[in-house]
């Protein structure tokens, strides 16, 4: 079984009402059960958190560092400057994805920032639900590619 952690960030709690023409119609309870299936079909296990406050976020990778296997992180406004959040993703070392439903490249020339994106594997933004998706596919393989023993 693999096990990985998946953090939202602030005003992610607000998804389906917030700005849906950027964000979409999707709730963030409606996200999480998606991952969830595909988590199961993927014989993986999940926690989720999602909190408005940085210092909740880091508490979190830190209380799961040796149960967790790997992270998928939308971090909402945290990515464009929380030194904090992203060095709580180095000092544990786990294989991490930053997802983004919106296309931050397309945005706000601040939101084109992002200071956690060189402590992960990818970024994936623009796509929606399929970011989150996407995400931890791209975790789950990496982790079992690495686990595999040469012969």
């Amino acid at each position: 079984m693999t096990n990985l952690l998946v953090l939202h960030g602030p005003n992610l709690n607000l998804l389906g009402e917030r700005e849906p023409d950027i964000y979409g119609a999707l709730t963030l309870a409606e996200i999480d059960a998606e991952l969830g299936k595909l988590a199961q079909s993927l014989n993986v296990t999940l926690k989720t958190l999602q909190s408005n406050h940085e210092g909740i976020l880091i508490d979190f990778i830190h209380d799961y560092r040796k149960w967790a296997q790997g992270i998928i992180i939308n971090p909402g406004a945290l990515t464009h400057y929380s030194y904090a959040l992203r060095d709580a993703l180095a000092a544990v070392r786990l294989p991490a994805v930053e997802v983004h439903l919106s296309d931050i490249n397309q945005r706000e020339a601040f939101r084109r920032v992002s200071v956690i994106k060189e402590v992960c594997l990818a970024q994936i933004s623009g796509r929606g639900l399929r970011s989150y998706l996407d995400g931890l596919k791209m975790v789950v393989e990496h982790i079992r590619k690495d686990s595999v023993s040469p012969e």
